[in-house]
């Protein structure tokens, strides 16, 4: 079969076809080099069979533009190419109603200084001193005095009794803080002064381009390392680069999407999600979970030591309690397999222990979601087991969101999300949806309001109008 455009094989004379086409692009003002490479376009959309469809057309454009070797100026090139010889040369009937000018727009890439990139194209460096390389003796006094830092940082943390998350936080952000005075600034932290915060501040804006949050919760690990370990109360910051952004709404699912995901996990990820969604539970909450803290009587959950150390009762979904009976009595049978040979041990704070030394082996302390292997406790050494990885539920509930086709960025803590925000829609008072989150400040709550269906008087959009 030849295509219209081809030269016939036995004479090798170019078509009645092809010789139209090269007398039409003669008339175009392109530069005499472009004629040929307008003849190639022709002849690779001919040989996709494009002339024959819209369908056939769109098909060849869209591989054509998953391609990483092609120009946006080769793509309209060729767009034009097709254009020309379906409607100037071949005359096909669809060609005169297909948008050839809007799928040729559709290729323009942005400038480098386009407004979208120009953050992260046009950079502005931050203003910071300049730097040289550290001798040996001082890498090492550096890192002598980050280690002195750090535990000195740990002390205070636990002292106040605040969460493990806050301590890696802090830890984390003040080992990156202390390294860039030493290299950056050519001081340590002490002698440097508030100053290196502003500093420092800069560099994530300018440097780094991190996000708002992430910028203030840097922020909040150096003035507490200033403020608890140098003792520096009160002091003011200078004027700093903000970075740019504001707060990002949460992403929420709607109900049939969280159905949707859930249907797609399998045990015991999806009781863990069903949790998270039904109650309102963070991962670690739902993983944490023991079974003296579930009460099928009274319908509730009861969350100990949650984010800031607090303490709260939240409802236990009664669409979910057989299925939990029937998972626990599946992990009672594994735990008395445990105590029969001589295992049986579950993981227990150290004080709990002191109080309780047999707690550790008896069921109402076991975890909900206890790991399918024993570890060795790192610094005790002592043998038991521990509840599920976090990493592990993160994983299978975002290959499940792939699953499902939700083009959202959906993590675990979707589902608290959601949880709020259907009960809010529900007419629940944010008062007790801030209860039952946990919530310190009705503030942290009201941001469900701004992604409800329907928030505030539940105006329709004008798009909806008559």
């Amino acid at each position: 079969m030849h295509f219209p455009f081809e030269p016939d094989p036995p004479s090798q004379k170019a078509s009645p076809a092809r010789q139209k086409f090269i007398q039409r692009i003669a008339t175009l003002t392109i530069k005499p080099t472009a004629c040929d490479y307008y003849i190639r376009w022709a002849e690779s959309w001919t040989k996709a069979r494009g002339h024959q469809s819209i369908e056939r057309t769109q098909a060849y454009f869209d591989a054509l533009g998953r391609s990483t070797h092609i120009a946006d100026w080769q793509f309209r090139q060729a767009v034009d190419a097709a254009r020309i010889l379906a409607c100037d040369v071949l005359a096909i009937r669809w060609a005169s109603s297909f948008d050839w000018l809007g799928l040729s727009e559709q290729a323009r890439s942005l400038e480098p200084d386009h407004r979208t990139l120009a953050r992260e194209s046009i950079r502005v460096r931050a203003n910071l001193p300049p730097s040289s390389t550290p001798t040996p003796e001082q890498v090492a006094d550096a890192e002598s005095e980050l280690k002195r830092l750090i535990d000195s940082l740990r002390r205070i943390i636990r002292v106040k009794n605040m969460a493990m998350a806050t301590e890696e936080t802090y830890v984390h952000w003040n080992c990156r803080f202390i390294r860039f005075c030493f290299q950056m600034l050519g001081q340590s932290p002490q002698a440097a002064g508030p100053p290196a915060i502003t500093a420092y501040l800069d560099f994530l804006a300018l440097e780094r381009n991190v996000a708002p949050a992430t910028q203030k919760q840097a922020l909040n690990a150096m003035v507490f390392l200033v403020k608890n370990i140098y003792g520096i109360k009160d002091f003011t910051l200078d004027h700093f680069t903000p970075a740019p952004g504001q707060r990002r709404p949460p992403v929420v699912m709607t109900r049939a999407e969280v159905l949707s995901v859930i249907a797609r996990l399998e045990s015991p990820w999806k009781l863990a999600a069903q949790l998270m969604y039904g109650s309102g539970l963070r991962v670690m909450e739902t993983l944490r979970l023991r079974v003296k803290d579930l009460d099928f009587g009274q319908g509730t959950i009861t969350i100990h030591d949650g984010k800031g150390g607090r303490h709260r009762v939240v409802p236990l979904p009664k669409s979910l309690e057989q299925r939990l009976n029937d998972h626990l009595a599946a992990a009672h049978a594994k735990h008395l397999q445990d105590l029969a040979v001589g295992a049986g041990e579950v993981h227990m704070p150290e004080a709990l222990l002191r109080k309780w030394p047999n707690a550790s082996r008896e069921w109402p302390w076991q975890y909900v979601f206890p790991s399918a292997t024993l570890c060795p406790h790192p610094r005790t050494g002592r043998v038991a087991r521990h509840h599920l990885h976090e990493t592990s539920l993160q994983r299978q509930f975002k290959d499940a969101v792939r699953k499902a086709a939700i083009p959202k960025r959906a993590t675990c803590h979707t589902m608290r999300h959601s949880f709020a925000t259907h009960l809010l829609e529900s007419g629940t008072d944010i008062r007790t949806v801030q209860s039952l989150l946990g919530h310190a400040s009705v503030e942290t709550t009201m941001i469900y309001l701004h992604v409800m269906k329907r928030p505030g008087a539940g105006a329709p959009s004008p798009l909806d109008l008559d």
